[in-house]
């Protein structure tokens, strides 16, 4: 099954219809994970919101362990996650779409492994590769041929760096320039430690990320969080095409 962890703005999938909802109990939290589940025929989608049902769930605060376990635990075997990105590589413009390849991790305090209690002996995972290959380029493929039926024709950059910070504030100018300096493409809030855990579990995991803004001090161009929005609303109608068609390129049955 293939589940998509939506990001800010994403509100379902064309051609599915919301099917019902799950509640799932985990290890790591009290709350339980609600995920929505979807059809279309026999095909099943869950998706679950990143952070939560009314977006109040801060990026810092988001319980990234129980969203996966919950998906592994009824028969996810791949995730699709949905990120709202600011771009500081030129061509991680607003509007366009990154498919990144690897990430740098800023972020701090988040409970980032399933292996820190009652364990037998350590346990590391091969994170060299933290997105899986053969999911990003179905997702890849996706993307064009969405983008060739569209009246809007959308930009791709299919890799890149994605560097997760803190959040929930954005950051600094020199935060930035630093970032800049260390490779990074695009910076974001949401990517760790969730594909770690993903790998952890042995789940397929790529990101499909919107760019929403410009980093700071990229440009001389002032955040306008209402242009930011409409990038927002705009970008994910057409990312709801691509989940579309990447479920017909890999999970139709």
């Amino acid at each position: 099954m293939l589940a998509i962890i939506g990001g800010t703005g994403f509100n379902g999938i064309h051609g599915f219809t919301e099917y019902g909802f799950k509640r799932i109990l985990t290890p790591f939290s009290k709350n339980r994970v609600i995920i929505k589940l979807y059809s279309k025929k026999s095909t099943m989608v869950a998706v679950v919101s990143r952070h939560g049902k009314n977006h109040h769930i801060p990026p810092h605060k988001i319980n990234y362990r129980a969203n996966i376990w919950a998906l592994h635990a009824i028969g996810v075997e791949s995730i699709i996650a949905i990120n709202a990105i600011g771009g500081i590589n030129p061509r991680a413009e607003p509007g366009a779409f990154i498919i990144p390849d690897q990430i740098i991790d800023y972020s701090h305090g988040r409970e980032a492994t399933f292996y820190e209690k009652n364990l037998d002996q350590v346990t590391h995972i091969d994170f060299t590769y933290p997105f899986t290959e053969e999911l990003r380029q179905i997702v890849k493929d996706a993307f064009y041929a969405s983008n060739k039926n569209s009246k809007v024709k959308r930009l791709l950059f299919d890799n890149g760096v994605y560097g997760c910070t803190q959040g929930p504030r954005l950051e600094t100018v020199a935060e930035i320039n630093r970032l800049r300096q260390d490779g990074c493409d695009i910076v974001g809030m949401t990517a760790m430690p969730e594909a770690a855990l993903a790998r952890e579990l042995k789940l397929e995991y790529a990101s499909l990320a919107l760019c929403v803004n410009w980093a700071a001090g990229v440009t001389d161009e002032i955040l306008v969080m209402d242009t930011i929005n409409l990038i927002a609303k705009e970008g994910m109608e057409f990312v709801s095409d691509i989940i579309s068609e990447v479920i017909k390129q890999k999970f139709q049955t």
